[in-house]
């Protein structure tokens, strides 16, 4: 159970990672191929706000990659518990507030692997 509890925050990591790589420094390039909703003339002006989006997915992926280096199992647990909640949080205001999409890309995983996390401990 804990071995599936570090795949799926691993996973949520990376996928964070990605969100990270894509608005921070591909945002005109790739972003336009992953985010085709948003016309293509948004992307230069929208550029700095998509930025800052990617910075705060890497504090999350951050996050639930220091929790690999904790050695204490109960601050293993408090740290990803606290992340992928943080996740699942913002994956349900962007539901929310931009697109019904998000849920499933953000939350469900990060619900997924702390169902897992919960299971584990």
């Amino acid at each position: 159970m804990r071995l599936i509890a570090d795949i799926l925050t691993a996973v949520v990591a990376i996928e964070h990672i990605l969100f990270l790589w894509i608005e921070m420094f591909v945002w005109e390039s790739l972003g336009k191929r992953v985010f085709k909703t948003i016309p293509d003339e948004l992307f230069k002006p929208t550029k700095v706000f998509a930025a800052n989006q990617g910075l705060y997915n890497g504090f999350l992926a951050a996050g639930l990659i220091w929790s690999f280096f904790i050695s204490n199992s109960e601050w293993i647990f408090n740290i990803r518990l606290f992340f992928l909640c943080c996740v699942i949080v913002a994956g349900i205001f962007g539901a929310i507030t931009a697109s019904k999409k998000i849920f499933i890309v953000q939350s469900l995983p990060a619900i997924i692997a702390l169902l897992f996390v919960i299971l584990s401990s």
